[in-house]
């Protein structure tokens, strides 16, 4: 990681290794010398005494290596809830939570699978040594299923329920590369009710909790597809759509709370995704990542988790995060993988 620090608020550029390419800014604080004075140009004292001072403020401070930097004690202990964990980013995001010292809660409609899972947090969080977390509880959930979500929170042990730190909507699907016309209604609810109905269900019972507690942390898996359509995806394209423009409603409503929304918007991920698009057709489903070295789960699972990690002034509303070779969805090169 390279921080550019100056005597003046600086941009920190997150460079990262691999194949990731991430489209993020953040503004920051300096590091000030004591003997520094900044002249105050904020009318309200408030804000000169959280910008500005004569001697150096802890937030201002940097720490001098990496995991100082990251702080993992931020993480420790929190409950979080995941959503889609079966498999791919879910489950890679599950286990690094865990592995950083969070407690868990997975939830996917394959509940055997969940317990393989489960059983890779608590590997993680040994592995961890954080001496935090540790806890994991499973259950079955299927986002179309209205029922479901207010059970799913009913049932929660008496560690979660009620202490959810951390909602991740990662759930989602695509099904089919049919055009518009010629697209199955079933199809069309599958994918509404799961990338958008449920969503937005399952949220809106968060947040009031949340708004109870005085805190907690939104973060939704959006896509470049909410953001770029492209054919034969009008459906998934429009349901990641909405995602977006829910997010940035829900977080404008909520700017008077302690309360954060996030989004993270992946580009082309290595994952079962194509799979299902393609009903099961793994041929077809290779040829989607053949020659590029696209992004794997864990690539975005450590962006999940470092937004989550982050200071609790601190609030990522929105990440686009591409493989190397990615600019778009119509924009890719593909020189062959190259070896890890």
């Amino acid at each position: 990681m390279h921080l550019a620090r100056a005597s003046y608020p600086c941009i920190i550029h997150r460079s990262f290794q691999r194949s990731v390419q991430l489209a993020l800014t953040q503004v920051s604080y300096p590091r000030l010398l004591p003997s520094q004075r900044i002249v105050p140009h904020f009318r309200n004292s408030s804000h000169q005494q959280r910008f500005f001072a004569s001697s150096t403020p802890a937030r201002q401070s940097y720490p001098n290596n990496m995991s100082s930097f990251f702080n993992v004690s931020r993480l420790h202990d929190k409950v979080v809830f995941i959503t889609g964990a079966s498999g791919g980013i879910g489950r890679a995001t599950a286990v690094l939570f865990a592995r950083f010292g969070a407690n868990v809660i997975i939830t996917a409609r394959r509940q055997d699978v969940l317990q393989s899972v489960a059983e890779e947090c608590q590997a993680a969080n040994k592995e961890g040594k954080t001496g935090h977390g540790g806890k994991v509880h499973v259950a079955q959930l299927d986002m179309q299923q209205r029922s479901a979500l207010d059970k799913v929170r009913e049932d929660l042990p008496d560690w979660a329920k009620g202490k959810v730190d951390v909602l991740v909507n990662n759930a989602g699907l695509v099904i089919g590369v049919e055009k518009v016309g010629d697209i199955s209604p079933e199809d069309i609810d599958v994918m509404y009710n799961t990338n958008v109905l449920g969503l937005i269900h399952l949220t809106q019972r968060f947040v009031t909790d949340f708004k109870k507690r005085g805190s907690g942390h939104i973060i939704q898996l959006g896509s470049i597809a909410g953001r770029e359509a492209y054919p034969a995806g009008s459906i998934y394209c429009s349901s990641k759509a909405a995602v977006r423009a829910f997010t940035s409603s829900l977080l404008k409503e909520l700017v008077d709370t302690p309360i954060r929304v996030s989004e993270v918007q992946p580009g082309m991920v290595e994952t079962d995704f194509s799979t299902t698009r393609y009903r099961g057709d793994k041929a077809a489903s290779a040829k989607v990542y053949e020659g590029l070295d696209a992004l794997q789960s864990e690539d975005i699972a450590e962006e999940i988790v470092w937004i989550a990690n982050r200071p609790p002034h601190v609030n990522v509303a929105e990440t686009l995060v591409f493989p190397v070779n990615q600019a778009s969805p119509y924009h890719n090169h593909r020189p062959g993988k190259k070896a890890a």
